[in-house]
């Protein structure tokens, strides 16, 4: 049975005029309290269900957020998501989870299906692989606010919140150096992606600060996953170059490197050392416990939600100013660093 003729069986039940139902259902100020009430009651009675893509092609409104995230088994966007769904439903939001699974063409495809079913704005972080970015820029241009988190782009005009990666790359790589290191191997992916860029210039920092060469062998780019982390670790070992330390811009791929070590009876962190990135909850419960950069997903997620609520508020992207957060990433010392 169709939206309509539901309305109708609540007029027919209570004697109203079916505008009347609609009205009072869409909490339209002329309608009284006790109206409201007994079309509500009726409307729980009969199990009624308004269409809400129906409701956002009248009113323009749809109260539903799409969150836009490359996998949804990752700690780090579990919790972001988690933070952006508590922030937002206190201000009657519902949120839409899509995953891209760092496919560009699901990303365009997701954000045309979100685009389609009219919702108030887009929370996003990009793609691995994303180059184009013409499907973001569609959604901004129909005036919809988009607000990225942790993996942004200078291309694109939009608010975004991150960390300062840089920052976080030098203290891991300079704490690895205090404690002894000097053949320091970085893990990375691929470097149009700022996020690692700027991790990878926060390591080329931190060794020339501290008069160490920078040897391009010892940086293996990869997708960062736990087995790419065994694979690259491998790799070093397979070409008989045995790092003092490991800093991967990814814990998956620290804890891959940790399992290549063990498995070969390479002592951590007495012959390599070994920190990570994005402080996952398995970094200390691992064996050793990894040292790894915390990446505060909580503020992030709050704050991107709280920039978007300013975004819709005020209604017209004419003057409309981009905002950048950057946070101070922490590094989380533990033990499969700690040499001294």
């Amino acid at each position: 049975m169709d939206k309509d003729a539901r309305i109708v069986d609540i007029a027919r039940k209570l004697g109203f005029a079916t505008s009347t139902v609609s009205r009072a259902l869409n909490n339209h100020p002329r309608i009284s309290k006790k109206t409201k009430q007994a079309v509500k009651l009726a409307a729980k009675a009969i199990n009624y269900q308004p269409r809400r893509l129906a409701a956002a092609l009248r009113n323009g409104k749809s109260n539903v957020i799409g969150v836009i995230i490359p996998t949804i088994d990752r700690y780090f966007f579990g919790s972001i998501v988690r933070a952006i769904e508590e922030e937002l439903r206190k201000e009657g939001y519902q949120i839409m989870i899509c995953q891209t699974c760092e496919d560009p063409s699901v990303e365009a495809a997701v954000i045309d299906v979100l685009l389609n079913l009219r919702v108030d704005g887009i929370i996003a972080a990009l793609s691995k692989r994303t180059t184009n970015f013409d499907h973001f820029r569609k959604a901004k241009s129909k005036g919809i606010p988009v607000v990225l988190f942790d993996r942004a782009n200078d291309e694109l005009d939009l608010s975004h919140v991150i960390i300062d990666d840089f920052m976080g790359a030098f203290r891991a790589v300079d704490h690895l150096i205090r404690e002894g290191c000097k053949r320091i191997a970085h893990f990375t992916n691929v470097q149009r992606i700022n996020i690692y860029r700027e991790r990878l210039r926060g390591y080329m920092e931190a060794l020339e600060k501290n008069g160490i060469p920078f040897l391009p062998e010892l940086v293996i780019e990869s997708d960062m996953q736990l087995e790419d982390g065994r694979l690259s670790m491998q790799a070093l070992l397979d070409r008989n170059i045995l790092p003092d330390a490991v800093f991967s811009s990814s814990d998956l791929a620290a804890m891959g490197a940790l399992q290549i070590l063990k498995e070969n009876n390479i002592r951590v962190p007495e012959e390599v050392a070994i920190v990570g990135f994005s402080n996952e909850p398995f970094t200390s419960f691992s064996d050793p416990p990894i040292s790894s950069v915390d990446q505060h997903c909580k503020r992030m997620g709050n704050t991107a939600s709280e920039i978007f609520l300013e975004e819709i508020k005020r209604g017209s992207m004419e003057k409309f100013i981009p905002r950048k957060v950057v946070f101070t990433p922490e590094l989380v010392i533990r033990k499969s660093s700690l040499r001294n």
